[in-house]
């Protein structure tokens, strides 16, 4: 029972999405009919601005640190929180209150992989900001911290290695769009906006 309560938490604590909300209540609009149509920071970025895209950032980040934190409270010893932070992801990427249609869960898995290991999580954080500030490619930037991420935990314990891997591999399937267009020189930048009609 403990168990299903957790991933429950996990998953209704990724269903919070702050990009729809800040959407609704600062221009009345679903943030997923504009831009790329993701529930992510970096469209409330082009859409809604910096303030909106910082909030959005930050509480996606939040949710999954919060699910993390609350499966070592609620079940210590095991490794529940490893499932609570992949679930979060899903939660967020897969929402059932938005009809299965949320984000690419960077943010919330950068918070659950800071709350699972901080320091590699800042290491990779770091790297993937110097990748942002060259290529200015937040897709590119966010592929290579977490895909860094994965790498790094390789050496430390085997679930916690899989936990990471699992996560890479979420990124990059909702980012498959993202490669095609980094292939093909198509991909936008973090410095393009979108105007809202």
């Amino acid at each position: 029972m403990k168990i299903f309560g957790i991933i429950l938490i996990s998953y209704l604590l990724g269903n919070i999405s702050p990009a729809y909300i800040i959407g609704k209540l600062t221009a009345d609009i679903d943030i997923r009919d504009y831009g790329s149509g993701n529930a992510g920071t970096t469209n409330v970025l082009r859409t809604l601005g910096k303030k909106a895209a910082i909030l959005t950032l930050i509480f996606d980040c939040l949710k999954g640190m919060l699910s993390v934190i609350i499966a070592k409270y609620l079940a210590l010893g095991t490794y529940m929180y490893l499932i609570a932070g992949i679930t979060a992801v899903i939660g967020h990427n897969w929402p059932v209150l938005l009809k299965f249609k949320g984000g690419k869960g960077v943010a919330t898995t950068i918070g659950a992989g800071l709350a699972v290991s901080p320091t590699t999580g800042l290491i990779c954080i770091a790297i993937g900001i110097l990748v942002l500030m060259k290529y200015k490619y937040v897709s590119l930037s966010s592929m290579t911290g977490v895909t860094l991420f994965a790498i790094l935990m390789v050496f430390g314990d085997k679930y916690e290695f899989l936990f990471a891997l699992i996560l890479c591999i979420f990124v990059l399937y909702r980012h498959r769009e993202n490669i095609d267009r980094l292939r093909k020189g198509t991909e936008r930048k973090i410095t393009e906006r979108v105007k809202l009609e």
